[in-house]
């Protein structure tokens, strides 16, 4: 078998013109490191103790290596690229539902089925549990061969066969999958009437965002819109061309918004606004926080270089790395980092250093004082490194544990779906509030469940009380830790329910929201108790 490996990479070798012949490499230098690694892997063929595949083996040493680079370069077999179409287009074939890990049946539940697509229009419901997909059990399953179940050619029909709560039988749902759109504007509308301030808030950069973004700019324009406040908080990124378009509905046609710069000439390009803008002159902020990255770091990036809007938020991730797709033997596909980008001051953002590292592995990271100074259209200074630094920094409020293990429970899945079966219909999105009884009702019944949560103050007492013994010091500790101990033990679940009732309850109330109105009534009601929202209007309606 080893005799293949070493053909492919001697055919590698012999490519005329082919990436290996890079620029500071030599045919020999590649050469004889390839003989190596077909040696390695034909005497791990015939002398290791246990039999190996050479996918897998070969897919280790692929994988290894990539790690090393940076983790965005990504080798993708011919036989899994479902998740690298999903990535670039953001549509998959499937019924177009989340599901969540149901852990008191061992099985699968829907938590959140899309509005208009397969799922939602055959019936299925958020709080069904999983029980047969066109007939095998799927106890046990988990949710990676589930999802995978779900999805398969367009066109194709199976059997759903779900246990609802309020039924005494199963419900059984034909469905025919389709290509299923993830939605990238879930809601956009007026959430200031009185200064006329528009939201809209963008998931990723697919494939025709940028014409659903103008589309939602143009219908609140006719709605009387004057300030727009675009989200891109916890937008990871997505499509360059689609983030330049998007880009030049606030500034001139042909402005220049990302410089791509990498080793060979096809790698390096500039991107200009394509269109005639729809208004440069709205006032506009955009909201990004530590989880917005790349294609919406050039987004955020180029209107603060251009002095086009006021960002607004924490730091965001700071990706300046550009990826390609090549083609790789056997129907394979390589998603590569062939470039950094450059916005419009000069400056690239990229915080992470892949190929210098510290001791234990982590990539470094460039400090505050080797960056450097560059100017946006207006003179204002800006730096390069660490992502893009909103103008107006907002802090990021804590929010405790127990509402975090609290609401990724099947207690508090439960719940809702309780809630929903005992209540048809609820007001629309944004005038929802549960009420003072619904709220003791919840607490008894997490109370009564088998929820338990222990507080992170109690792991890190652990971890220091082992320091501590290390150091020889535990007798003179030991009083101390003793009364630390019993007071943070001395939890009481219910009194705690109330304790973090304003923080339980805007979870709890957008979940509940989702249930009948989806994906856009839950942003909406999410939107109540937002406080970077509210921060933002007021920095838009100060002149």
């Amino acid at each position: 078998m080893w005799h293949r490996w070493f053909a492919l990479c001697a055919f590698l070798l012999l490519m005329p013109g082919g990436p290996l012949f890079a620029q500071g490499q030599t045919g020999f230098g590649i050469s004889r490191n390839l003989e190596i690694f077909a040696d390695v892997y034909r005497q791990l063929d015939m002398f290791y103790v246990d039999s190996l595949s050479a996918d897998t083996a070969v897919q280790w040493a692929i994988s290894g290596m990539l790690d090393e680079i940076d983790p965005y370069t990504v080798y993708y077999p011919g036989d899994n690229q479902e998740e690298l179409r999903m990535m670039a287009t953001g549509r998959y074939a499937g019924i177009g539902a989340l599901i969540r890990a149901y852990k008191k049946e061992n099985r699968a539940a829907i938590e959140d089925p899309y509005e208009g697509c397969p799922a939602q229009l055959a019936g299925v419901r958020a709080g069904d549990v999983i029980l047969t997909i066109d007939g095998k059990d799927t106890k046990g399953w988990e949710n990676g061969r589930v999802s995978k179940a779900l999805r398969g050619e367009p066109g194709t029909t199976f059997e759903l066969r779900v246990q609802r709560k309020g039924e005494r039988k199963p419900l059984s749902f034909k469905i025919t999958r389709q290509q299923i759109q993830l939605p990238c504007l879930p809601w956009y509308g007026l959430v200031d009437t009185t200064s006329h301030v528009g939201y809209l808030y963008l998931s990723e950069f697919t494939s025709n965002c940028a014409r659903e973004v103008r589309h939602a700019i143009i219908d609140m324009k006719q709605q009387g819109m004057q300030r727009l406040i675009m989200d891109l908080r916890d937008n990871g990124g997505g499509s360059v061309s689609e983030a330049v378009e998007i880009v030049g509905f606030f500034v001139p046609k042909g402005s220049l918004v990302v410089s791509t710069k990498g080793k060979v000439p096809a790698t390096c390009h500039d991107y200009y606004t394509p269109t005639e803008p729809i208004d440069t002159l709205m006032p506009l902020a955009v909201l990004v926080n530590r989880n917005s990255a790349s294609a919406s770091e050039i987004v955020a990036g180029a209107l603060q270089d251009l002095d086009r809007a006021v960002i607004v938020g924490q730091r965001t991730f700071g990706k300046g790395l550009v990826q390609a797709i090549r083609e790789v033997p056997y129907r394979g596909q390589l998603k590569l980092t062939t470039a950094r980008y450059f916005i419009p001051s000069g400056r690239c953002i990229q915080a992470l250093d892949y190929r210098h590292r510290t001791a234990d592995g982590a990539a470094m990271t460039l400090p505050d004082s080797l960056t450097h100074e560059f100017r946006t259209r207006k003179g204002r200074p800006v730096r390069d490194g660490g992502g893009i630094l909103p103008d107006s920094v907002l802090s990021v409020d804590s929010v405790p544990t127990l509402v975090y293990d609290l609401s990724a429970s099947d207690a508090f899945f439960d719940f809702v779906t309780d809630y929903v079966v005992a209540h048809p219909a609820i007001a629309a999105p944004g005038k929802f509030h549960i009420s003072d009884a619904d709220y003791e009702s919840f607490v008894e019944s997490i109370a009564a469940s088998d929820f338990t949560y222990t507080g992170r103050s109690m792991a890190a007492l652990e971890q220091l009380r082992r320091i501590v013994q290390f150091e020889g010091r535990m007798e003179d500790t030991k009083e101390v830790f003793g009364v630390l101990e019993t007071k943070l033990k001395a939890t009481d679940l219910r009194a705690d329910l109330h304790r973090f009732r304003s923080e339980i309850v805007p979870y709890l109330e957008t979940e509940i929201v989702g249930r009948y109105y989806y994906q856009r009534g839950a942003l909406q009601q999410q939107l109540l108790s937002d406080k970077a929202l509210g921060k933002t209007i007021s920095i838009l309606n100060n002149e």
